[in-house]
């Protein structure tokens, strides 16, 4: 037989499987047309369709009664199980217990992410729920690859353009961008004015191996062009780079607050690129209890760096 010529069994009705699992258990059609709340009429012709679709009478007279076939004496605690499986599936979550919880959460974190709140996040589990283990891991891309496969469960950073429609995003606060050096370097003496920035050495933060980026954009505005004379693929090694030589980094405020520790930090003396930090998970995830929770924990711990809670409305592509 060709594929095109196979039988294609019909989709079952899983409604049928309660209606049989009462038959079977009250061996009585009056009592289990009360019992699933059904007029006569409709428990005879469930009755019917139940005994067309098996192929078996399951209740057939004996004097003034009706007797389980062998077929129905031989299905009914196979059917019983089946029907509190499908019940437990289709009732609500229970509530979770957060201290009885084992298991693991793969986070893909910006760079930065971890040092600044990764030590909080991982405390806080550990005190709440303490069978969950966190595991980290650098977010070297904007794809949706990972969440999709569900080789990891969330992440942060910033959104990208192959980030998938379906993700489910967050904003969990916005950052802008500073510029750092080493402690004695000659911007960190004195009022620093674009020229000054732009005519000094820099380090570029790429992941994608690009020669420019947002600051070179706003830059461009004022007539300005810095001199980029390395490119590395994270701000971890951006500021190790600034700690030994002249270079000029260009990072993320909040993101590096731990990282720029013995650095001199200074304000952009130009309007500073912004951009918005977020938390993204597949949809497949949302309705996870554990996960929520995780979620809130991050937002929370977030939302206290800053001051204040993010917005709600700062959501993209749909709410949390």
């Amino acid at each position: 037989m060709t594929s095109s010529q196979s039988y294609s069994m019909p989709t079952p009705d899983l409604n049928l499987l309660i209606t049989l699992n009462v038959l079977l258990d009250e061996g009585n059609v009056a009592r289990a047309a009360r019992r699933l709340k059904l007029s006569p009429s409709a428990m005879s012709r469930a009755l019917a369709r139940l005994r067309e679709t098996m192929g078996d009478p399951l209740l057939v007279r004996a004097g003034r009664g009706l007797v389980l076939t062998p077929r129905a004496l031989e299905l009914r605690e196979s059917v019983a199980r089946l029907s509190q499986d499908v019940q437990a599936v289709l009732r609500p979550a229970e509530q979770i217990d957060l201290k009885r919880i084992v298991r693991t959460f793969t986070l893909r974190t910006s760079d930065g992410f971890v040092e600044n709140f990764g030590a909080e996040l991982v405390e806080w589990v550990s005190r709440d729920a303490p069978g969950i283990r966190l595991r980290f891991m650098q977010r070297t891309t904007r794809d949706s690859l990972a969440l999709r496969n569900g080789s990891v469960d969330l992440e942060t950073g910033v959104i990208g353009d192959e980030t998938g429609p379906e993700v489910r995003v967050r904003a969990l606060f916005n950052d802008r961008f500073i510029g750092v050096v080493r402690m004695g370097h000659p911007l960190s003496a004195g009022d620093i004015t674009a020229v000054d920035y732009a005519a000094a050495r820099h380090v570029l933060m790429s992941r994608r191996g690009l020669d420019k980026g947002l600051v070179d954009d706003a830059l461009k505005i004022l007539g300005l062009e810095r001199k980029i004379v390395a490119t590395v693929d994270g701000f971890a090694a951006a500021l190790a780079l600034t700690r030994s030589t002249d270079l000029v980094a260009a990072v993320p405020e909040r993101h590096t607050e731990n990282l720029r520790k013995g650095l001199f930090s200074f304000a952009l003396p130009f309007p500073a690129p912004e951009i918005k930090v977020l938390m993204l998970w597949h949809p497949r995830m949302h309705g996870d209890q554990a996960h929520r929770w995780l979620r809130e924990c991050i937002r929370e711990i977030c939302g206290r760096k800053d001051g204040k809670q993010p917005d709600a409305a700062n959501c993209i592509h749909a709410p949390s």
